[in-house]
């Protein structure tokens, strides 16, 4: 068993699990991707496709920022901070850990979710 750490992506805080290395992940998601199954931090992450994360803390961030809207994905990261924030409380939000997933012998193509798909329809 090692233990593998992840930044939320929502504030930057490092959350870690401890779990076998030969997992490979995929990325890290805001919201679940679509046909993955998760698992909570202490259930059985090697049998599901992914990993539920509440990231820890004592929402400090969200204290701050009250009178925003929390939904905003920018409202309480930090702008001085850049990437993962190791001594940062967490913000309580929810996110994904995704392994690399296989049917029939090849590889699951990363599916977002519905509402999150990026649109290229501009007009002039």
């Amino acid at each position: 068993m090692v233990e593998v750490t992840y930044h939320c992506p929502y504030c930057g805080a490092v959350t870690g699990i401890e779990r076998d290395g030969y997992l490979r992940d995929k990325c890290v998601t805001r919201e679940p991707l679509d046909g993955w199954e998760y698992a909570d931090t202490t259930g059985d992450v090697e049998a599901a496709d992914g990993i539920e994360f509440v990231c820890l803390g004592t929402g400090a961030t969200e204290e701050k920022h009250s009178s925003t809207d929390v939904d905003d994905p920018a409202v309480d990261r930090d702008p001085d901070v850049a990437g993962p924030a190791v001594d940062r409380d967490g913000c309580g939000r929810t996110f994904y850990l995704n392994y690399v997933k296989f049917e029939d012998g090849k590889e699951v193509p990363h599916r977002q979710p519905e509402y999150d798909r990026p649109r290229f329809d501009f007009r002039r």
